[in-house]
């Protein structure tokens, strides 16, 4: 009885579709970015915020003090000062989500960022893990 329901469970699983069994829960948008002079502007710096729950202004902050460079929020894109390609900001999205939006217990990204005092804390929707984060 036990091969019979082992047996039939491969056989679902050889029938599933490579692409579910490898689907991220979140996909972060690549930074369609462009240098115009020496200016460096995330066009849909809005969207990528949107897709990891995160407000644009602590993400600047973070982009701009790894960039050691000023950086302006206008609607719905960032402008910095500099030349950056788009592998260092790609980099520096993925670091930012590994380090603020991530549970370092679950790994899920089903995490909000509370301020306690003066101190933050990235508390987990998902396993309700809190743990203390680095400031900006």
């Amino acid at each position: 009885m036990k091969t019979d329901y082992e047996e039939m469970l491969k056989r679902a699983r050889s029938q599933i579709p490579h692409e579910v069994l490898e689907h991220k829960r979140l996909e972060i948008p690549k930074p369609r970015s462009s240098t115009i002079g020496v200016r460096t502007i995330i066009y849909n710096f809005k969207e990528i915020c949107d897709t990891i729950r995160r407000d644009p202004h602590h993400l600047m902050k973070f982009l701009s003090k790894e960039l050691a460079t000023a950086g302006t929020l206008e609607e719905m894109r960032v402008v910095f000062q500099g030349k950056f390609s788009r592998d260092t900001l790609d980099r520096l999205i993925e670091r930012y989500v590994e380090d603020f939006v991530v549970c370092p217990v679950c790994k899920l990204p089903d995490t909000r960022m509370v301020r306690e005092k003066r101190f933050q804390f990235l508390v987990c929707e998902a396993c309700g893990a809190k743990s203390s984060i680095r400031p900006v």
